[in-house]
């Protein structure tokens, strides 16, 4: 339970002054209690030396006269005893004894045998009375042993003074102090004393209450100021104005609290980016504290992992691995030995294989974190097959520029030459003129080559416009549909309610999605579906072509990309490589994925544009072609 400062407060106050209160209190008791002890030792002992004076006297008696044989202590002891027995004035001091003192509770006088002689209790005399413990040894003792003494159970404690006659012991007198009546006449003192001490504490209450709150007004105020500044709120020009301590506090709170400011919006500010720069990043982002506790994780580690972000964060490296699998044991094992990593490639369960890197970051030889990174190892070999592809196209492409420059003129020399033989020759016999024409038309087909050529690597002016894609999907539905009908293939359209707007050459695009419907249609020679999927992922437009052939043949599929490279009886080559260069041109992308036997799936994306288009009208009429 947490307790208020000013609780807090109150309470030592109060305990600093009942520890002062009690100590003074038991130094008073302790000095009440000694000093009744030692005036009940000293009326005890005034009460005892008066009885010994009389006592002594009567010992005194003359028996000289007497018929008692004076040197035999047993005949002179009885004729002793009956002068002290008969003596007037000892009798009656100890019949006044108990009134005079309230604390004396016996006087006695008793022989050599402890036989009491003299009791101020009459039924006592002639029996043998017991010794008691000394009252000296509580008077002289420890404030412990005295307190056990007074506040203990009821005991008698006696003052003994000894008696002598002809130079012999011959008994002693016995002063019995009670502890009960010591008691009665100190619980007056100590009443007060109790008294005094609970008054005390009631009143250091109250000051310790009244003092809290007059020492923590400033602190109160200095909270509420607080308050404002985590408001954004600016104090007032009173509070600005003062020049006690409350003031200069309030003016440097005010510095700090625009300190603080200016630091949250520039943590704010670099959060925000930090935020959207891990929710973008393709690879997994790990940064781990001196105890390896995550401090930072990526969005796409959920995918390498298999945890939400939440159960990462703040969790120690055990906690976020798992040990029985590939991935969280080599993990584990490189944090536990503080070994690692650069790109070492694992396979998880799911077959799917990753690249780890795993670094630790020290100052001055003193561990202070560590970054770990997942990447896809997959999407890393796409990558660098799509640069080499591009590396390889723009090979190709300055190669057959310049081929096909120095093949263009040629041809066209050929072309003349051969139009002016066809002149000359007026009188050719069929076979003889068979043989030109196919000249002729071979030179025109190679012709047709060379500009295919030209056109495939000259620059592409786009004639951009905003476009629905669907549309444009639709109109390659159209085109396609005789050819489709032909192999008895039949297209099926997916594509979403809602727009997907893109800004696009639709010529080109409209041709490149032809080319893969085409080749999809053609690699089902007997029949089937054809799927077109269109929907938005993210930030771009997919589109998904579907076909249910035999697949692509694994040694071939890093080829299909390449400038007339086919695997067709009549192909050309030019459509997929086509199709490859529109999506670069447009800032798109053309993947796909193929399991022989079971057909492929294409899959293109255009940027998805901010304006709104027309919307999508079926396209009901079928142009010709």
């Amino acid at each position: 339970m947490r307790v208020r400062l000013k609780t807090k407060l109150v309470l030592a106050i109060s305990g600093m002054v009942v520890a002062v209160v009690a100590t003074f209190s038991t130094i008073y008791i302790s000095r009440t209690v000694r000093q009744a002890l030692t005036d009940a030792y000293g009326n005890a002992d005034f009460v005892g030396h008066q009885v010994f004076h009389l006592t002594r006297d009567a010992l005194a008696v003359d028996l000289s006269n007497s018929k008692i044989d004076l040197d035999n202590p047993e005949a002179v002891r009885p004729a002793v005893e009956e002068a002290l027995q008969s003596d007037p004035g000892l009798s009656s001091l100890l019949q006044s004894v108990i009134g005079y003192s309230p604390t004396i509770y016996d006087v006695s006088i008793v022989d050599a045998s402890g036989r009491a002689l003299l009791h101020t209790d009459a039924d006592q005399i002639g029996k043998t009375i017991p010794q008691r413990e000394e009252l000296i040894a509580v008077v002289s003792g420890s404030f412990r042993r005295q307190m056990e003494v007074v506040f203990g159970g009821p005991r008698v404690y006696e003052l003994r003074i000894p008696l002598v006659r002809n130079k012999q012991p011959f008994g002693a007198i016995r002063v019995g102090i009670s502890t009960t009546f010591l008691k009665g006449t100190l619980q007056p003192q100590l009443k007060a004393s109790i008294v005094f001490s609970l008054l005390a504490i009631v009143v250091s209450l109250a000051l310790a209450a009244s003092l809290s709150n007059l020492a923590l007004k400033p602190l109160e105020a200095i909270n509420r100021r607080l308050d404002l500044l985590s408001a954004g709120q600016e104090p007032s020009q009173k509070e600005r104005q003062r020049s006690d301590e409350y003031g200069v506090v309030t003016t440097k709170i005010d510095r700090l609290g625009r300190q603080m400011r200016d630091v949250k919006e520039v943590f704010s500010a670099l959060k925000e980016n930090l935020d959207q720069i891990m929710a973008n990043l393709q690879d997994g982002v790990m940064l781990f504290t001196r105890d390896w506790r995550a401090v930072l994780v990526s969005a796409s580690v959920e995918g390498f992992v298999g945890k939400p972000r939440g159960e990462m964060l703040g969790h120690s490296v055990t906690e976020i691995f798992a040990g029985d699998t590939r991935l969280g044991r080599l993990v584990l094992a490189c944090f536990e030995r503080h070994q690692p990593l650069s790109g070492r490639e694992v396979e998880s369960e799911s077959g799917t294989r990753l690249q780890v890197s795993l670094d630790f970051i020290e100052e001055r030889g003193e561990r202070i974190g560590a970054l770990l990174t997942l990447r896809d190892a997959e999407s890393v070999r796409r990558i660098e097959d799509e640069i080499e592809l591009s590396r390889r196209l723009a090979a190709i492409g300055r190669l057959t520029s310049g081929v096909a420059h120095e093949v263009k003129n040629p041809i066209n020399a050929i072309v003349v030459h051969l139009e002016v033989l066809r002149q000359k020759l007026q009188q050719l016999d069929p076979d003889t003129r068979r043989h030109i024409d196919v000249i002729g038309s071979e030179i025109q087909r190679l012709d047709r080559v060379v500009q295919t050529l030209v056109d495939f690597t000259r620059p592409v002016d786009l004639r951009l416009a905003e476009i629905d894609l669907r549309r444009l999907l639709d109109e390659v539905v159209v085109l396609a549909q005789p050819d489709a009908e032909r192999h008895g293939v039949s297209i099926v359209r997916d594509f979403p309610g809602d727009s997907l707007p893109v800004k696009v050459d639709a010529d080109l695009v409209k041709q490149a999605v032809l080319n893969i419907v085409l080749n999809g249609v053609q690699a089902m020679p007997d029949g089937g579906e054809l799927t077109l999927v269109g929907r938005r992922a993210e930030d771009d437009a997919q589109l998904e072509v579907r076909d249910r052939g035999a697949g692509i043949p694994q040694e071939v599929r890093d080829k299909i990309f390449n400038l007339y490279f086919t695997t067709k009886k009549n192909g050309s080559g030019i459509g997929l490589a086509m199709a490859y260069r529109v999506m670069q041109l447009h800032n798109g992308s053309v993947e796909y994925d193929s399991v022989e036997g079971q057909g492929t799936i294409f899959r293109l994306r255009l940027p998805l544009s901010t304006e709104e288009v027309e919307p999508r009208q079926e396209v009901a009429a079928r142009p010709s072609v």
